[in-house]
């Protein structure tokens, strides 16, 4: 791997091999990622066979899966409940007129806006298990608060702080999913851990909380934030001590599978881990086209999901069912929305280069439910519950769209920014979404229909410039530095700490 400046060759540099005709590199042990440190001062196990991985991948897939799942969708029931609360008379019991709710819609994305200056520099930082345990904890305990809260003043701030304590989650997440699988692998199960499951979540604790008896001390939507607070704060202790950050620290690998899980990362070229602050790739982030292409996209795609979350319910409810009804009929979001993430999102790791492509066409199935919801009359109720529905696969892109920035971004300083600038967008979106649903507009919600149907066609022309991009990029390489060299067994080439524009032989995933 050829490195294009001076400062570059001085990390990299060809040496003799062992072996006739071949040459490996030596590198500047600052520029060395974790995994490169640990390989070098760990027994070798000798090459890894087919079997062997397969075996390391479902052992992974076993721990690591279902470990995320839950803190990801809990954590999105956290912030989507506020929907289900108000069928149970939230609104009514706490006095919000006008744009009050809308605004407990938009706050929560603020603080996440504000709490990711400390995120960014966080999950550089610190070991990404135990931080998103630790924030897990934290914005638990804020949800156990809105029982006792009675006031938009302190709802507001509530929402703030769980906002701004969850800005570490979809980083978190992201590092860790890149932390354990490979470029093709990462997709399927991107598509698995940012499903919508905390809507089928959501819909039956609400359902459970709608059989208490009015009789009951406490306001029904009190009980719904204990319940959900409770279960968060136990998971959160269990994951600080179940949670590893790398295949490095995986408990439940053998001391053999966790050197192979870790040098099979290598052809990733995006590194492990690496703890030093590089603000040469701070500035390449920052000018990274790539990059603002994907938060621009988030920004976008976010603005119906935005207005979902705080609106879906109401609308339901708004269709003439009643509030126990309502809760058991958001349910299938979730599984539309998951379903959908996963099928594109395997879709998208098979098919080649085409990840783009797919999240665009992917797209075409909430633009058909938005046409539903606007075009139809409401007196047409199965038609608008039908439309509402698939106004919900706005999720599969967005899911898709985070395994480019994975696959994509290599640096450990410039992914800890890039993904932090990806979530800023993803909570400009949701600030803006709740915002599109005026309250004097109910229950049709004109304005939000047709913004969620401007966003759709906008995220899609963004998905194909980035596509075209992509592929040229990758063209102009192959003419500048040829075909790009495969990572050679026993090198460090993959987990050394520059970033994917100063690697010659790195090419784009589109």
């Amino acid at each position: 791997m050829s490195i294009d400046s001076k400062k570059d060759d001085s990390i990299i540099q060809p040496v003799a091999s062992t072996m006739d005709g071949e040459t490996t590199k030596t590198v500047d042990d600052r520029a060395l990622d974790e995994a490169a440190k640990y390989l070098a001062n760990h027994e070798e196990f000798g090459p890894m066979t087919p079997e062997q991985e397969k075996v390391i991948v479902k052992k992974i897939d076993s721990w690591m899966i279902p470990l995320l799942v839950f803190c990801a969708t809990l954590s999105a029931v956290d912030k989507v409940e506020i929907g289900t609360a108000s069928l149970y008379g939230f609104q009514k019991d706490n006095g919000l007129v006008g744009q009050e709710y809308s605004w407990l819609g938009s706050i929560l994305p603020l603080g996440t806006l504000i709490g990711l200056v400390p995120a960014s520099w966080l999950i550089q930082r610190v070991p990404p298990g135990k931080l998103l345990a630790t924030g897990s904890l934290l914005w638990s305990i804020c949800t156990l608060l809105y029982a006792p809260c009675r006031t938009w003043s302190g709802f507001m701030g509530l929402r703030f702080l769980l906002g701004f304590l969850e800005a570490v989650s979809t980083p978190c997440f992201t590092v860790l999913v890149a932390s354990f699988y490979k470029k093709e692998e990462q997709p399927p199960r991107n598509g698995i851990i940012f499903a919508y499951f905390s809507s089928i979540f959501n819909g039956f604790f609400a359902w459970v909380i709608g059989y208490i008896p009015a009789s009951a001390p406490l306001l029904k939507w009190q009980y719904l934030y204990l319940l959900t607070g409770s279960i968060n704060v136990l998971y959160s202790l269990f994951l600080w001590f179940v949670l590893p950050d790398s295949p490095m620290n995986a408990f439940f690998l053998t001391p053999e599978q966790r050197y192979h899980a870790t040098k099979r990362l290598a052809s990733n070229r995006t590194g492990i881990a690496n703890r030093v602050w590089k603000w040469d790739q701070v500035i390449e982030a920052l000018c990274d086209l790539r990059v603002w292409l994907i938060v621009l996209f988030n920004i976008i795609i976010n603005i119906p999901n935005g207005g979902l979350q705080a609106f879906g319910s109401i609308i339901i409810n708004n269709l003439g069912y009643s509030p126990l009804v309502s809760s058991l009929l958001t349910m299938p979001f979730g599984v539309l929305a998951t379903g959908g993430a996963w099928g594109f999102s395997l879709l998208a790791s098979r098919w080649h280069n085409r990840r783009a492509l797919t999240a665009g066409l992917s797209l075409l199935l909430p633009i058909f439910g938005t046409a539903l919801v606007y075009g139809l009359p409401r007196t047409n109720v199965a038609g608008q519950l039908t439309g509402l529905y698939f106004m919900y696969f706005y999720w599969p892109p967005y899911v898709v769209a985070i395994s480019l920035i994975q696959a994509n971004t290599a640096g450990m300083t410039k992914k800890a920014v890039t993904y932090c600038l990806v979530t800023i967008g993803y909570a400009a979106g949701n600030l803006i979404g709740p915002q599109t649903f005026r309250s004097t507009e109910a229950p049709k919600y004109t304005t939000g229909v047709i913004a969620m149907l401007v966003s759709y066609c906008a995220c899609m022309l963004i998905l194909m410039i980035y596509w075209v991009y992509g592929a040229w990029e990758n063209k102009r390489r192959d003419r500048k530095y040829g075909k790009a060299q495969e990572i050679h067994e026993g090198t460090v080439e993959g987990f050394v700490d520059i970033t994917d524009k100063k690697q010659n032989d790195f090419r784009y995933t589109t």
